[in-house]
């Protein structure tokens, strides 16, 4: 396990870290689409359509959105890939409650489940995304065990992560914008002041880069690689099942 798991949005109220993140979730969930575009000064949509560019090479028939949050993934694979058989999941149903709202005529299945123990079937699906939300699991080894379990042999897994800048200048600009303008927006936004303090905490203790293909590998997939999005703030992720 890395030091991520350890953190929760609630510190230590007698939960495990998973019914807090779907506390935290269903508590922001109104807010949650604000903030995303806001914080990230829109560029979590130039990310957006890296992933599903991504997603869209090869035609994949069967889609699984984990951690679909309210569904913006989803629905952008849906239009990019509009023939594809595609399902979003979340441990939060304030957040899919969003998501359903938006769907409209897609053609899209929302389902409420814990990532990390789907009860789907083995090999049930070609590509597995997941954006913002790895970092969330109470288990990352498990949830890619889960993740590879999935996927069909050589389905592909593509995981959009936020993470640190690796550069001096633009990593100081970061950690002071994470550690005072985030949270104070966050909580006068959504009200939940610890969901927007919990956000740098947990960027900061995910593995990223190196270390998260390295936990890809150790997983079982194999020709695990990143690419780094505006100075390292992203970071898009790409491995395969054998």
């Amino acid at each position: 396990m890395s030091a991520v798991e350890d953190i929760k949005p609630y510190g230590d109220d007698g939960r495990e870290k998973a019914p807090q993140v779907e506390s935290m979730f269903d508590s922001i969930a109104p807010a949650y689409d604000f903030m995303n575009h806001a914080m990230t000064a829109g560029l979590d949509r130039l990310w957006l359509r890296r992933l599903v560019g991504e997603a869209a090479n090869g035609n994949p028939a069967r889609i699984l959105d984990m951690a679909t949050g309210t569904g913006d993934v989803a629905l952008a694979l849906a239009r990019r890939i509009p023939e594809a058989d595609i399902t979003g999941m979340d441990l939060s149903d304030g957040m899919l409650s969003k998501a359903r709202a938006k769907k409209g005529a897609a053609g899209i299945k929302f389902v409420q489940a814990d990532c990390c123990a789907t009860g789907l079937p083995d090999g049930s699906f070609d590509l597995i995304t997941i954006a913002y939300g790895l970092r969330n699991f109470a288990d990352i080894s498990a949830g890619l065990a889960e993740m590879l379990r999935l996927l069909r042999p050589g389905g592909k897994l593509l995981v959009l992560e936020l993470s640190r800048p690796t550069s001096p200048i633009p990593a100081a600009f970061y950690n002071i914008y994470t550690a005072t303008v985030i949270p104070v927006a966050g909580k006068l936004v959504s009200g939940d002041s610890n969901a927007y303090s919990y956000l740098p905490r947990s960027i900061a203790a995910c593995p990223a880069r190196g270390q998260m293909t390295a936990l890809m590998d150790a997983a079982g997939f194999v020709d695990s690689s990143f690419r780094s999005l505006t100075m390292g703030v992203c970071t898009l992720y790409k491995a395969f099942k054998p």
